[in-house]
């Protein structure tokens, strides 16, 4: 990657609600040297977060402004051009994100996004993957809550079995809990998601029927069934995200996950009547998505650029609890932090970002995984930045107790 590019990173839709936290993170957690900028469509409003920062670093007063739309190929491909690393926050993905995506990709420039839309995903597989990997760039989607936690998660468990896992069959299960809110534009982006059902299936099946497949090896992300779990102590219920097709792409990715490897993703529900409340609700929701006017309704209760409180935020929280076998061995192990949708989310993203333009990491190229791209590089600076990566040890009769 060109050295002499004019910018390490720049983050791209700064003025946005995560935008502005992923900035706000930056600001504290950028090494000395480095050469960073801020991009987005509206001049006043990025010199307002410039301002912002400024009063966290005052030697951001100067921090470089780029004007650009999403929509503005030409602009984005100077964007691209001028950077190692692209940090995109413009959602929803599926609206805005495809000129950027293909400007890193001509330019070679690696790309990160906290995008959980599937059919954003595959599309840009489709349409992107393979010139960038022809030009050296790494495209590295879910970049955030969606789904470091869980893509990492199940990669720091593996390291964790008391035996190798190449040569022999492998089971997770990850049992997620949090409590947090959401900003507009998790919001719009969830109900262009949901609006699409059929446009998401198609774009699957198409990426199906052109990505390489491990040879000899088999990969497992099927949903499983409602369970009570004894390791969560709560309700297992199935959770139809985009994290168990990451961490299945970084299973088929890696050879470490084995022959046969199978994860099951579920959120954990102490109580039976919420998982049943919450699944009717999310049935509800996407019934109303398919219609243009109910859409409508649902985007305007909660716009673009809104979020959660600071003192909100403070109060949010997010466990994830993996369980491992093979081979006859068992490993217990959990990851957690703050407010997911956003004060670690931003975390995420911010160390991501820094990871790919410093760190030493494997060579790939194309459209990574987060597992795959930086994997336990990215791990170590999340643990530095507070996000906790533990060993459960469960004797038997007793609670868990957490071993780093």
């Amino acid at each position: 990657m060109d050295s002499d590019r004019p910018y390490d990173l720049v983050l791209f839709g700064a003025t946005g609600f995560t935008g502005r936290l992923t900035a706000e993170y930056l600001a504290r957690a950028v090494p000395e040297g480095c050469r960073w900028a801020l991009a987005g469509r509206d001049p006043a409003k990025l010199r307002q977060v410039r301002d912002q920062l400024a009063a966290i670093e005052p030697g951001l007063a100067e921090l470089p402004l780029l004007t650009a739309d999403a929509a503005d190929r030409a602009a984005l491909r100077e964007v691209a051009g001028s950077a190692r690393v692209v940090v995109s926050t413009v959602g929803p993905y599926l609206r805005h994100g495809e000129p950027l995506v293909a400007a890193c990709a001509d330019a070679g420039t690696d790309y990160l996004d906290l995008t959980g839309e599937f059919e954003f995903v595959d599309r840009m597989y489709l349409l992107h993957h393979e010139r960038a990997r022809a030009t050296g760039a790494r495209l590295v989607h879910t970049c955030g809550f969606d789904s470091v936690p869980y893509d990492l998660g199940v990669l720091f468990t593996l390291g964790r079995l008391p035996i190798a896992t190449k040569d022999l069959p492998v089971s997770v299960s990850g049992f997620v809990r949090a409590g947090g809110s959401f900003s507009g534009g998790t919001f719009a982006s969830a109900l262009v998601a949901m609006s699409r059902p059929r446009a998401m299936a198609r774009a699957a099946r198409e990426r199906q029927a052109v990505e390489d497949r491990p040879v000899g090896r088999r990969i497992q992300v099927a949903p499983d069934r409602p369970r009570w779990s004894p390791e969560a102590r709560a309700w297992a219920w199935p959770l139809p995200t985009i994290d168990a097709q990451v961490v299945g792409r970084s299973a088929a990715a890696l050879d470490d996950y084995g022959p046969d490897f199978r994860y099951r993703h579920y959120a954990a529900v102490k109580h039976l009547a919420v998982a049943l409340g919450g699944s009717a609700g999310i049935a509800v929701v996407l019934a109303a998505a398919q219609l243009p006017f109910t859409r409508k309704a649902l985007g305007a209760l909660l716009k673009p650029g809104q979020g959660p409180s600071v003192a909100q935020r403070a109060k949010s929280w997010f466990t994830v609890r993996f369980v491992a076998e093979s081979g006859g061995a068992r490993v217990c192990t959990e990851v957690s932090g703050g407010d997911p949708g956003y004060t670690e989310t931003a975390k995420i993203l911010g160390e991501a970002a820094l990871c790919l333009a410093f760190d030493e990491l494997p060579v790939t190229a194309g459209q990574v995984t987060p597992a795959a791209a930086m994997g336990t590089a990215l791990i170590e600076r999340l643990r530095t930045a507070g996000i906790r990566f533990t060993v459960l040890a469960k004797p038997p009769g007793a609670a868990p107790r957490r071993m780093v």
